[in-house]
């Protein structure tokens, strides 16, 4: 018997859309409107910016679940309907430029997790180690999710089985995902990750896909300048 499982990824990160940012009057004014013109801003395009310290948060666009297949084209793995991040902005320059922020949060819904798997019975959970990691989202919605220096996304997978419960670990260096405007969210495709510890039944690597949206913050859907 064979068993899959997939983390998330993970994940975390920002939303977006393309936006030219506006002159900057050499005035008093100045510091609130170049803010206005940020990486990540609510309101739409070039609003208002998202503060440093401000918090995000999505969960999965409706009707999408996430999954984690043993191949890149394949169906077989585990999927969940419930998933979600939270993380905060350490740093929002003004656009074109790099915006980071710090993934504290990344969780997975035990209870909404199904696989297609043979000898799998069902899902306990999906569990991320070593949070918080660091995410970058550039203005052209590049994301990227990395761990602290020295480690790596280290995800575990616990599966009823029928030789019994089963923990599935899987790790990988960092995550890349894509911003887009038109639904203030972002996509991770195909994400892999490769087993470090479980038994025969867990999959060699596991392939992540999810898309969060909205990303949200206190203003208001996250756009991507």
């Amino acid at each position: 018997m064979r068993t899959r499982t997939r983390t998330f990824l993970t994940l975390a990160a920002v939303v977006t859309a393309l936006s030219l940012p506006a002159a900057v009057p050499a005035t008093a004014a100045t510091a609130a409107s170049a803010a206005d013109n940020a990486v990540l801003t609510t309101g739409g395009p070039g609003g208002t910016a998202v503060p440093v310290g401000g918090t995000l948060t999505a969960s999965l666009a409706s009707g999408t679940a996430a999954t984690f297949y043993s191949s890149a084209t394949g169906t077989t793995g585990v999927s969940c309907t419930r998933s979600g991040f939270t993380a905060t902005v350490t740093g929002n320059p003004a656009a074109p430029g790099t915006a980071t922020e710090s993934l504290t949060s990344h969780t997975f819904d035990g209870a909404t997790c199904t696989s297609n798997v043979t000898g799998v019975l069902g899902v306990n959970g999906i569990s991320l180690g070593g949070l918080p990691y660091n995410a970058t989202v550039t203005s052209a919605g590049a994301v990227t999710v990395t761990p602290p220096s020295g480690t790596t996304i280290r995800a575990t997978v616990s599966l009823r089985t029928l030789l019994g419960n089963v923990s599935c670990v899987y790790q990988a260096p960092s995550l890349s995902g894509t911003a887009n405007n038109a639904i203030n969210g972002i996509t991770f495709t195909n994400q892999q990750f490769t087993k470090v510890s479980g038994s025969a039944l867990c999959f060699a690597n596991g392939y992540f896909t999810a898309t969060y949206a909205p990303v949200t913050a206190a203003g208001g859907p996250v756009f991507v300048n």
